[in-house]
């Protein structure tokens, strides 16, 4: 059984096709990398997958289970996370605040609105937790916006991570990290393990193919090339498209 399978996806606003007859299989524990020009539709791929758009055709399937038409809220109840290419936390809230309010998401406690969150215990040791897996657990009092962007990337990861994800979608996790920072993301990704499958937008190609296995290149909203690293990098139409070769 696959992770993820996506059978002739398509999406447009008005006349603009973002998406058109997309295809893509991603295996249980793989590590896929979706790579491609500015508009190539990588991120309205994750936006329909997630369920935060509607496609106008095709279908989504997670784990065996269809999809497609799931309200977004239910699918990371089915082991769906992500993080998103511009970082969206509450800057004055703590680290550990922050984490354990997307943990809220999933608890029953959602519905209680009388019910204070620095008295659930099991929600702030899991959110403890999910910031000991990325090195923040010493900085879990700390408002983010005492923080380097990259500890919040690190941040949103933690909350990605604390849903116990099953598939987890990453949208330029090294996008605005300087050299070190990169070098802790990438560690930490290396870090996560198999039961974890991991499908990743990128630019940052040197970083991005250490950790992939298998890449899709999409442009105008279609997957052109897809293979391993090695297949994909020779590839002409990905020299054309993404290198400029």
């Amino acid at each position: 059984m696959s992770a993820l399978a996506i059978k002739g996806l398509g999406k447009a606003f008005g006349g603009l096709r973002v998406t058109a007859g997309v295809d893509l299989t991603v295996a249980e524990g793989e590590r896929r990398l979706i790579i491609g020009p500015n508009g190539a539709g990588k991120t309205t791929l994750f936006n329909l997958i997630t369920g935060e758009l509607r496609p106008d055709s095709g279908a989504i399937a997670l784990f065996g289970r269809d999809i497609t038409a799931l309200p977004s809220r239910l699918r990371p109840h089915l082991g769906l996370a992500r993080t998103y290419q511009i970082i969206t936390l509450f800057p004055r809230e703590s680290l550990l605040q922050n984490v354990t309010l997307s943990l809220l998401g999933r608890s029953p406690l959602r519905w209680n609105p009388f019910r204070r969150l620095d008295r659930q215990t099991a929600l702030l040791a899991a959110a403890r937790a999910a910031l000991g897996r990325v090195g923040l657990e010493a900085l879990a009092e700390r408002p983010l916006a005492q923080t380097s962007y990259g500890e919040r990337r690190r941040v949103e990861i933690a909350m990605a991570l604390a849903q116990q994800p099953r598939l987890l979608l990453l949208d330029e996790p090294f996008a605005g990290l300087s050299v070190d920072e990169r070098k802790e993301v990438h560690a930490l990704l290396r870090s996560i393990p198999r039961d974890v499958t991991v499908v990743m937008i990128e630019h940052d190609m040197d970083v991005a193919l250490e950790l992939a296995e298998r890449i899709t290149l999409m442009h105008f909203g279609e997957v052109v090339v897809e293979g391993t690293r090695a297949e994909v990098v020779a590839h002409p139409r990905t020299r054309e498209i993404y290198l400029g070769g």
